[in-house]
């Protein structure tokens, strides 16, 4: 049913707090007919907008949340869009209210552990002061009603309103159709709406491969390389997170293709391939499944396999200056990341998390016996085992090093108990498990004893503390037989603790045992060093006593003299202080109380 009402001039709140009227014809569907069911949404979405319509103001459903249920699809989540400012739903919902956002102000309003993110009706923007030159928005903050909201969506099957109270959907644009048609269709003029908001090219390719939707020919005529150029003016920030949107949202394998196809890796990612590579198309495969059993995703795996290639050149380019290997690794990952960071902005986390992947793959293909364990408790450890797994069936790049087979290994190594672990490393150590051998491993001549003999401990974590005690200086064969009195050590005697001292190290000298004995029965006598005690002076007079003649009998007289103190001389002015010190001093008059006198 079609309705046609008037439209409204005034703006007051009183007027917003109405049902607004509008020029624009819409038609009203009832939820159940379309297979929408109240009783089937999430508690919160129903609390929000029943809050917000017992407070006077108009509260709908919008977006994704009503386009998937249409579809029989799982909904992720809800949105709502109202007619109350970001102010005025703050004032609604008090503390569980949070305004976010500067281009594009929303509210999100906390219902229990869930979040609901809702708009406020948006309008044109009225000059040219929010958009740049090109005719990209840079500002959305200008307020409107339902009429000019639905204007200001992208697509159309995004552009219904959905009243679970009344039980009402409301439709402006012949959305229904488009969703029954599964056809995807800018609203208005598709060039102006991609210049305004250039990323709505990555969410029509993210919606082609999610729902299977088909491009309008308008829509599809928008793909070439001057609307992608646009994307160089969107934050970094932002083209992150619509990655993180394709990468984890459960449709990667269809989406990945499509993104090659149409030429958006070329501006998502620095120095993108042709077309997906064999590991890439196997990961997102792999991903898929993940989502798919609840497991959930880590979009910065995915960014290790996309960037993985580049960082193989990289790395061959510092292997080739002659820097050490984990130099050269080091070096390579940071490059690569720096560079896409330009393009994508990757957090530090995810910085963290993608060069752990990188850095660990030499060490599980090639490791130390010794460091087998520690590698197993690596909190990275399994990322980067599922990285070698995907490489050992996937990898092909020319620059890219063998993983000796070791994925199966690593795979049977964590299914094992203890005990066919320690046969494993056993194994793995003489070498008859993997497909190739360390070079590592190789040149240590077989002699692996010492090593299993750690792992052991390590793996029972019964580790007893390397003895600190200073290696004696000279090393004499069976000496103690030759020493008296030899002391007897107690097995149940405790071990003292020493202080850690610090001993220089001198060449070893090993005495045979006649010199040994020589050296017991030398008779010479010790002789301590040199004690140096300070100089008695030769004379106690000073050279003025020595000039006046005076001798060392002299001297204690001399110094009786100068022990014995002179008397202080007192000051010219004592003996007049003292007399003015006894004379009493004058009473002061104390002041009368009393009036004086009128005179007579």
């Amino acid at each position: 049913m079609a309705h046609q009402p008037a439209n409204s001039g005034k703006s007051s709140k009183s007027t917003r707090n109405k049902k607004p009227k509008k020029s624009q014809s819409f038609v009203t569907h009832r939820d159940k007919a379309l297979g929408l069911n109240k009783s089937a949404l999430p508690h919160s979405i129903i609390e929000v907008v029943s809050t917000l319509n017992k407070a006077g103001f108009e509260a709908y459903i919008v977006g994704g949340g009503v386009r998937d249920s249409l579809l029989g699809l799982a909904p992720k989540d809800f949105d709502a869009v109202t007619s109350a400012r970001p102010h005025e739903i703050k004032a609604i919902f008090g503390g569980r209210c949070r305004i976010i956002g500067r281009r594009f102000q929303l509210a999100h309003v906390y219902s229990g552990r869930e979040m609901i993110e809702v708009a406020t009706f948006r309008a044109p923007p009225k000059d040219d002061t929010h958009t740049t030159e090109e005719g990209m928005i840079t500002r959305d903050n200008v307020w409107g009603d339902i009429n000019q909201d639905f204007a200001r969506r992208d697509f159309s099957i995004n552009a219904l309103y959905y009243q679970p109270i009344k039980g009402e959907v409301l439709d402006f644009c012949g959305a229904i159709d488009d969703v029954q048609n599964r056809t995807l269709r800018l609203l208005g003029d598709a060039k102006t709406r991609i210049e305004e908001d250039p990323v709505r090219l990555l969410r029509a390719l993210r919606f082609k491969a999610k729902l299977g939707f088909d491009f309008d020919r308008a829509l599809g005529a928008q793909f070439h390389e001057d609307n992608w150029a646009l994307l160089e003016q969107v934050s970094a920030h932002r083209l992150y997170d619509e990655s993180q949107k394709m990468f984890s949202g459960g449709y990667l394998t269809p989406l990945l293709p499509i993104l090659f196809e149409h030429g958006a890796m070329d501006h998502l990612m620095a120095y993108a391939p042709n077309e997906p590579t064999p590991l890439m198309l196997a990961t997102a495969i792999n991903t898929d499944k993940r989502v798919g059993m609840g497991k959930g995703a880590n979009p910065a795996f995915f960014y290790a396999v996309l960037l993985w290639e580049n960082y193989l050149y990289q790395l061959a380019k510092f292997k080739k200056k002659g820097l050490p290997f984990h130099e050269a690794q080091s070096k390579a990952a940071a490059k690569v990341v720096d560079v896409q960071r330009l393009r994508t902005a990757i957090p530090k986390f995810a910085e963290e998390f993608i060069t752990s992947i990188w850095l660990m793959q030499p060490k599980l293909a090639n490791p130390r016996v010794r460091d087998i364990v520690n590698l197993e408790r690596h909190p990275k450890f399994r990322a980067a085992f599922d990285f070698l797994v995907l490489r050992e069936a996937h990898d092909r790049h020319e620059l890219s090093e063998s993983t000796n087979n070791m994925g199966v290994w690593w795979t049977r190594y964590q299914d094992a108990d203890a005990g066919t672990r320690t046969q494993m490393v056993e194994s793995f150590a003489s070498g008859g498990s993997a497909a190739g051998l360390s070079s590592r491993r190789r040149n240590r001549g077989g002699n692996t004893s010492d090593e299993l003999l750690q792992l052991q401990q390590l793996s029972s974590r019964d580790e007893e503390p390397s003895s600190k005690t200073p290696k004696p200086l000279f090393v004499v064969d069976n000496a103690d037989e030759f020493l008296p009195n030899k002391p007897e050590q107690s097995a149940n005697r405790p071990i003292p603790r020493r202080r850690d001292v610090i001993v220089p190290v001198f060449e070893q000298v090993n005495y045979g045992e006649a010199e040994f004995l020589k050296l017991l029965n030398n008779d010479e006598p010790y002789i301590p060093a040199t004690r140096y005690r300070k100089r008695r002076p030769s004379s106690t007079l000073s050279i003025k006593e020595r000039e006046q003649g005076m001798t060392e009998e002299d001297a204690p007289q001399a110094a009786i003299k100068k022990r014995t103190p002179k008397p202080k001389s007192k000051p010219k002015t004592a003996k007049a202080q003292s007399s003015h010190a006894d004379a009493p001093k004058p009473r002061r008059r104390k002041k009368s109380n009393a009036k004086p006198r009128a005179s007579e």
